[in-house]
C-alpha cells in the first residue's frame, strides 16, 4: 500500500489516467467473462471445457461490449505512441524502443511457458498420456493468441506511428478498407484472403491509440498527456505544446475528436452499422466465437468487429471527462495502478488457474457439470469465480513480482550508424523469434502429443527470441568491442 501511495504521488499531472483504467478495466471483463462463460463436463472420463455461449443465444448481444479486444489495442496504441515520442524526445532509437518494450511483454511470458512446459515434463515422466498433456497446455495457453497480434503490432510501432504522423485517421480508415476485402474473400473465396485481418484489424484500432495520444498531448500542452511518461520527460516535450495538434483537417488530422458530440456520433454510428451488419448482413451477433457460424467475428476481425471497436470508442469518449475527474482522487487512482502492476500476469495466468481447479475438484470427486443453462449451473456461478479468484491470487502473488519488477531502462545515448543498423536487425530477429514461437503453439491442434505440452520448434524459437531481447536489454548484444 505504502509503494501504491508512493506511485500515486509521483504520477505527472497530465497523465491521462483514464488509459490506465481502461486497460485495467478491459483485463478484469477478459478474466471474468472466461471464467463466467466456461462449461465443464467429462469427457471420456476426463474433464474437459468449452464455452456456454452456444447454449446461451440471449447472451449474444452483450458481447458488443464484453468483447474488449478492440480496447486492449486502443490503449496499447495510446501508451505505444506515448512512450515511443518521449524516447526519440530523449535522443533514443526505435530499435532502442522496441528492445525496452519487450520487457514487460516478455518476461512473464517466458515464465508461463517456462513453467507450464516444465509441469507437462514431469507429468509426462509420471506416464501420463501426451496427448492429455497438451490438450492442458492448450488450454492454459489460450491468452497466447491474443499476445501473437499484440506483439507483431507493438513490432510494427515505428513505422506505423510514422504513417499515422503523415497521413492521421486515414491509415485505420484503409486498414478497415482491407478488413472489409478479407471478409469478401471468407465469404465468396478464396478465403486466404481474410488471414491479413489478423493483422490489418488489430492495427486499425492500435492506429486510433494514436490519434487519442496526439489529441491528448496538444489538449493538455504537450508530454505530460504522456502514458507512463515520467515527470523530466513531459517537461521536456512542452515546447511540442503548440505543434502537437497541428496538421491537415479531415481524413489526414492526426488528433481523434475527444468531444461529447465525436463520442455520441461514433456510438450511435457504430450500433446502426452493427445493426445492419448482423440482422442485415451475413456476421454473427456474437463478436466471441460460437462453433457452427459461419463466420467469426474475432479471428479474424470482422467488419461487424471494426464497428464494435467504434462503438465502444464512442462510448469510452462519453464517458471520459466523468471518469477522469474520479481518477484523480488517490483510492481509485490506487486500485487502477495495483491492477496494472500486474495486468499481464493476470491476463497470461487466469486460465491456468481454472486448469489447477478443475484438476483439484476432479481429484476430490467433487467437480460440479451442472447442464448450462440449468439453476445448478447459475447457482454454481458465484463459487466457481471466488475459488477461481483464489486460485489466481496465489498465481499472481507468486508470479506477478516478474511483471511489477520490471523496471524501464535508461535511454542509451546517440550510436553509430553501423552499431544502430545492428542493434535493429537484432532487435527485429528477436521479435521474429518470439512471434514465431507463440504463432507455431497457437496453430498446433490441442491433441497432438507433446511430452512438454509446447512444440519443440515452437519452445526453441520463443526462446531463442526472448534470449537475444534480453542480451540486447543488457547491453551485451550489438556491442562493438574496443580495439
Amino acid at each position: 500500500m505504502r509503494r501504491l501511495r508512493q506511485l500515486a504521488q509521483r504520477t505527472p499531472p497530465g497523465r491521462e489516467r483514464y488509459v490506465d483504467l481502461l486497460r485495467a478495466l478491459a483485463i478484469t471483463m477478459v478474466v471474468l467473462g472466461h471464467w463466467g462463460v466456461t462449461a465443464v463436463g467429462y469427457d471420456d472420463g476426463r474433464p474437459a471445457g468449452h464455452s456456454a455461449l452456444a447454449d446461451l443465444r440471449w447472451a449474444w448481444p452483450l458481447t458488443w461490449v464484453a468483447q474488449v479486444m478492440p480496447v486492449f489495442f486502443l490503449v496499447g496504441g495510446y501508451a505505444n505512441a506515448a512512450s515511443l515520442a518521449a524516447r526519440r524526445r530523449r535522443g533514443g532509437s526505435a530499435a532502442g524502443w522496441l528492445v525496452d518494450r519487450s520487457a514487460r511483454l516478455v518476461r512473464p511470458t517466458t515464465v508461463l511457458l517456462l513453467v507450464l512446459a516444465a509441469g507437462a515434463g514431469i507429468a509426462t515422466l509420471r506416464g501420463a498420456d501426451p496427448a492429455q498433456v497438451r490438450t492442458v497446455v492448450w488450454f492454459a495457453t489460450i491468452p497466447l493468441w491474443f499476445l501473437v497480434a499484440y506483439v507483431a503490432v507493438v513490432a510494427l510501432t515505428p513505422p506505423m506511428y510514422a504513417l499515422h504522423r503523415r497521413f492521421g485517421l486515414a491509415v485505420p480508415v484503409a486498414l478497415v478498407v482491407l478488413v472489409a476485402l478479407g471478409d469478401l474473400g471468407r465469404l465468396l473465396g478464396p478465403a486466404a484472403l481474410a488471414d491479413g485481418n489478423y493483422l490489418f484489424g488489430w492495427l486499425a484500432v492500435h492506429q486510433l491509440g494514436f490519434a487519442w495520444y496526439d489529441a491528448a498531448r496538444a489538449a493538455t500542452g504537450a508530454g505530460a498527456a504522456e502514458a507512463g511518461a515520467t515527470p523530466g520527460a513531459a517537461r521536456a516535450g512542452a515546447t511540442a505544446s503548440t505543434t502537437a495538434g497541428a496538421g491537415p483537417r479531415g481524413l489526414f488530422r492526426r488528433g481523434l475528436p475527444l468531444s461529447g458530440r465525436a463520442g455520441a456520433l461514433l456510438l450511435g454510428g457504430g450500433l446502426v452499422a452493427l445493426v445492419l451488419l448482423t440482422a442485415v448482413g451475413p456476421y454473427p451477433v456474437a463478436m466471441l466465437h460460437i462453433p457452427g457460424e459461419r463466420l467469426d467475428n474475432a479471428a479474424p476481425p470482422s467488419l461487424a468487429l471494426m464497428a464494435a471497436a467504434a462503438t465502444q470508442l464512442g462510448l469510452i469518449l462519453l464517458l471520459r471527462r466523468p471518469a477522469g475527474r474520479r481518477l484523480r482522487r488517490s483510492g481509485p487512482w490506487q486500485a487502477v495502478l495495483a491492477v496494472n502492476a500486474v495486468v499481464l500476469t493476470l491476463f497470461l495466468w487466469h486460465l491456468t488457474a481454472a486448469v489447477l481447479l478443475v484438476g483439484l475438484l476432479d481429484a476430490l470427486g467433487v467437480l460440479p457439470t451442472p447442464p448450462v443453462g440449468s439453476a445448478a449451473w447459475w447457482a454454481w456461478r458465484v463459487p466457481w469465480l471466488l475459488a477461481l479468484a483464489a486460485v489466481l491470487a496465489v498465481l499472481v502473488a507468486v508470479f506477478g513480482p516478474v511483471e511489477a519488477r520490471t523496471r524501464r531502462p535508461p535511454a542509451s545515448g546517440p550510436a553509430g550508424t553501423g552499431r544502430r543498423r545492428l542493434r535493429a536487425g537484432l532487435a527485429v530477429a528477436g521479435y521474429a523469434g518470439v512471434l514465431v514461437g507463440l504463432l507455431l503453439n497457437s496453430l498446433a491442434t490441442k491433441t497432438a502429443p507433446e511430452p512438454l505440452g509446447l512444440p519443440a520448434p515452437a519452445l526453441v524459437a520463443y526462446l531463442a527470441g526472448a534470449g537475444l531481447l534480453r542480451l540486447l536489454r543488457s547491453g551485451r548484444a550489438g556491442r562493438r568491442r574496443p580495439g
